[in-house]
C-alpha cells in the first residue's frame, strides 16, 4: 500500500533506495528566502507585563532614585542630583518610605503601666508603678527600646492616683478626728 507524498514535496529518506546525490541539507539554513523560526521560550507570552520590571534592583531595601550602597559617586545618605524630594543642604534618610527595623518594647515600661492602672483597685500599686515608670523611662533612653509612651502613662496614672491615695488619707483622718473631737466634747 503507498501512501499519497506528503503536502510541500518531502520525502521519507527511509523509503527512497539507492545512494542519495547530494548531502542533507542544514536545519539552520533559512529555505528560499524564508525566516528561521525562533526556538521557544520558557516565558509564557501570554502572561501580563510586570510594571515594576524597570524599577527593581538587586537590593530589595533599596530605595528608587537613589545609587546601590558603596559606589563611588554618592555619599552614603545623600541623594542623588536628580532626586526631587531631597531638602538641598539635609541628607536623605537611608531608606525613605521604609519603616525602621522595629525593637523589642521595654518590659520594666509594660509592667510599670499594669501596676499603675490595677492601683485603680488595689491603691498600694500606683506608686510602685509609677516609680518603675521613672526606671523605664532611664533604661529606654539607654537602650534605644520602644514603650516611652507607657512609662509616660505609668508615671502619670500612678502619680495621679497616689496623689488621690494620700487626699484620701487626709480626710479619714480628718473625719476621725472630728469625729473623735465632737463625742469629748458632748460631755458624756
Amino acid at each position: 500500500m503507498t501512501y499519497p507524498p506528503p503536502p510541500g514535496g518531502w520525502h521519507d529518506p527511509s523509503a527512497a533506495a539507492g545512494p542519495q546525490s547530494s548531502p542533507p541539507a542544514d536545519p539552520t539554513l533559512p529555505m528560499a528566502g524564508n525566516p528561521i523560526p525562533t526556538q521557544p521560550t520558557s516565558a509564557d507570552p501570554y502572561a501580563p507585563a510586570d510594571p515594576y520590571a524597570g524599577m527593581k534592583s538587586g537590593d530589595p531595601y533599596a530605595a528608587p532614585g537613589y545609587p546601590p550602597a558603596g559606589t563611588p559617586y554618592a555619599a552614603p545618605g545623600y541623594p542623588t542630583p536628580g532626586d526631587p524630594y531631597a531638602a538641598a543642604g539635609y541628607p536623605a534618610p537611608a531608606y525613605p518610605g521604609y519603616a525602621p527595623p522595629s525593637s523589642k518594647t521595654n518590659t520594666l515600661a509594660i509592667v510599670a503601666l499594669v501596676l499603675s492602672l490595677i492601683g485603680f483597685t488595689s491603691c498600694i500599686t500606683a506608686p510602685i508603678g509609677a516609680i518603675m515608670g521613672h526606671v523605664a523611662r532611664k533604661q529606654i533612653r539607654e537602650t534605644g527600646e520602644q514603650g516611652e509612651g507607657m512609662a509616660k502613662a505609668a508615671i502619670i496614672v500612678g502619680w495621679i492616683l497616689t496623689a488621690l491615695l494620700v487626699l484620701l488619707i487626709i480626710f479619714y483622718v480628718v473625719m476621725i478626728v472630728i469625729a473623735v473631737n465632737s463625742d469629748s466634747s458632748s460631755g458624756y
